[in-house]
């Protein structure tokens, strides 16, 4: 829709959502309008340069045309059903995704928390009907984040931080233990512990990627103990690492995988992935959804997967990833990048706020964000080339020394 058709303004736009939405987001002063490629336009077609791509949603690029025909080419045959009929995006994408990932089972969810709440759920299941009724607990890690849902977010390893405040108690059956430390992992597991959930790489909590002797010591430590391994790629799935899912640079394999964001090219899609052992925890009524498997977005995050693997934008991600880092190691009060792949995190001195920095970057028209006191994250799609990350670091210099 474009706001000429309306009869509005953009002001008309922002004054509505004011007086009827619940706001819980930081607006930027922009109405997104229309989106190709590398970039937003607003309603005067001007360009924004975008290193966020919808929270690492739109891999293949903003509006791939391959997802858009493919969704535009679903629509003309159904849109929805319930999930007893048998729909052919769903079986195909599940075939892809499979495959792709040397997974035996999905199932589909509308977005990541859901796709993290059905991984809590079929560990504990599994863990339960198993081995007995306390074998439930699962441990995370510190300064992590897994979603908004009860579950979800009392996985989240940010106790009284954050997204947990004003909720009440957090859902029984989680400890935590900071994030690449295995020893501190090993000791929170108990007898009643049926697994251990993270992320690859720590998105909100900093852009902190796992090491290799964390990943390969908990992947032994659970297979020793007859624990799962649980991997919340909703963030680093999908090529955004510089391999298809994150956990593949380790050559390590979970138990169950969730996903989504850059699974669906723009579309509400999630899902967890996991081994046929595993899987069969979920029977008949013991989970659900209404729109999981929507044909539409199935039919999307099939363009985009084979967008994705038919492009090797995992092999643009880690060699785009690893030229942007070092340019942003050279820019002032930088006190270190991490990364991997194209997701990327800079943390600036105690003298430069992450957040005067985002805002400084949406001046110049380009869209990053910020997480933490001092640090900001970019996410761009991944079909970002050397030239344009030059633009970026421009423009995140030129903001940098604004401050300074």
């Amino acid at each position: 829709m474009r706001l000429k058709d309306t009869g509005l303004t953009a002001q008309d736009i922002k004054d509505k959502v004011s007086k009827y939405m619940i706001e819980t987001y930081e607006r930027f002063d922009f109405l997104a309008e229309t989106a190709e490629g590398m970039y937003l336009y607003d309603e005067n077609g001007t360009p924004y340069l975008d290193f966020y791509a919808g929270i690492a949603v739109n891999n293949a690029g903003n509006r791939n045309p391959k997802v858009v025909a493919a969704v535009k080419d679903q629509v003309d045959d159904i849109m929805h059903t319930f999930n007893y009929p048998y729909t052919i995006p769903q079986a195909l994408l599940a075939e892809k995704v499979c495959k792709t990932l040397g997974m035996d089972k999905i199932f589909y969810q509308n977005s990541g928390t859901e796709a993290n709440e059905a991984m809590i759920k079929m560990a504990r299941k599994y863990g339960i009907e198993k081995y007995g009724p306390n074998r439930y607990h699962i441990v995370t890690a510190k300064d992590g984040f897994h979603g908004r849902t009860f579950g979800a977010m009392s996985a989240t390893g940010q106790p009284g931080n954050g997204c947990q405040v004003g909720f009440g108690p957090m859902t029984y059956g989680f400890s935590y233990a900071p994030y690449n430390d295995l020893k501190a992992f090993k000791d929170a597991c108990t007898e009643n512990t049926i697994a251990i959930m993270i992320e690859p790489v720590q998105g909100e909590g900093g852009v902190h990627p796992a090491t290799q002797e964390f990943m390969k010591g908990l992947r032994e430590f659970c297979d020793e103990k007859g624990m799962l391994l649980l991997l919340d790629e909703v963030q680093t799935g999908w090529c955004r690492t510089g391999a298809v899912m994150s956990y593949m640079n380790y050559g390590v394999k979970p138990d169950i995988v969730s996903m989504a964001k850059g699974l669906g090219g723009g579309m509400p899609i999630g899902a967890i992935c996991a081994t046929e052992e595993v899987s069969k925890a979920f029977t008949a009524g013991s989970h659900g959804t209404t729109f999981g498997g929507h044909p539409i977005s199935c039919a999307a995050a099939l363009a985009e997967v084979g967008e994705l693997l038919d492009r090797d934008l995992a092999g643009n991600a880690k060699k785009v990833g690893d030229y942007f880092a070092a340019k942003l190691e050279k820019l002032p009060h930088v006190k270190e990048v991490r990364h991997q792949g194209l997701l990327v995190g800079v943390e600036f001195d105690d003298t430069i706020s992450g957040v005067d920095v985002k805002h400084g970057c949406f001046d110049r028209k380009l869209l990053i964000t910020a997480i933490g006191a001092h640090i900001i994250r970019m996410v761009p799609p991944l079909i970002v080339s050397e030239e344009e990350c030059d633009k970026a670091v421009e423009i995140i210099e030129e903001a940098v020394k604004a401050l300074s």
